[in-house]
């Protein structure tokens, strides 16, 4: 699959939405990518992420972790399309952690997973979540890079099917904040 068809995907699904969001980052954007408008759809879902499996069929998988909200589907399909276990991590006061009953055995190779990256904090939790179970994170696959590839670099391997080079100010500096347009907060994490 490539980032044409990764994108014609996204747009048949309706997630590009075009406006002013707040993102989980806490910046703005113009924007945004509702990935569930694609994950609700398994007949879209199942072939973007077999083409990231693809790329890591032959990387010894043995669990493939997400982080919760968006990286939960994409866990669970990674791993049904690699034949291995899905876990995912949540928040609990405020920082991702494994919890009920996830477990990664000291050296289990692990893919790490997620949805869309911005800033790439989550997914950088989502690894040094993986690494203090004990896990030897062998790659990170992502279905929407909003960075233009300048957020991923984890010192391993990482994998996107799309690479936007979306905007996303700090909201001192957004354009449309100064222009009054409305801002709208979509997304499951509330932003500090």
């Amino acid at each position: 699959m490539t980032g044409n068809e990764m994108m014609e995907a996204l747009v048949k699904s309706g997630a590009v939405l075009r406006g002013h969001f707040l993102l989980t980052s806490g910046r703005h954007s113009d924007t945004y990518l509702e990935k569930f408008r694609l994950l609700e759809r398994p007949d879209l879902t199942e072939p973007v992420v077999r083409a990231l499996a693809d790329r890591f069929r032959d990387a010894g998988v043995q669990v493939v972790l997400g982080p919760a909200i968006g990286g939960i589907i994409v866990a669970y399909e990674m791993a049904r399309q690699l034949g291995v276990r899905a876990i995912f991590a949540e928040r609990q006061d405020g920082r991702l952690t494994l919890r009920r009953g996830f477990r990664v055995q000291p050296g289990e190779r692990c893919l790490v997973v997620e949805d869309v990256v911005t800033t790439g904090g989550s997914v950088r939790e989502a690894v040094d979540v993986a690494r203090q179970a004990g896990a030897d994170v062998v790659g990170v696959a992502v279905l929407a890079d909003r960075s233009g590839g300048r957020v991923l670099d984890l010192g391993v391997p990482v994998e996107y099917l799309v690479s936007l080079d979306a905007p996303a100010w700090a909201a001192d500096e957004c354009p449309l904040c100064r222009a009054g347009v409305p801002l709208e907060k979509r997304g499951s994490r509330d932003v500090a």
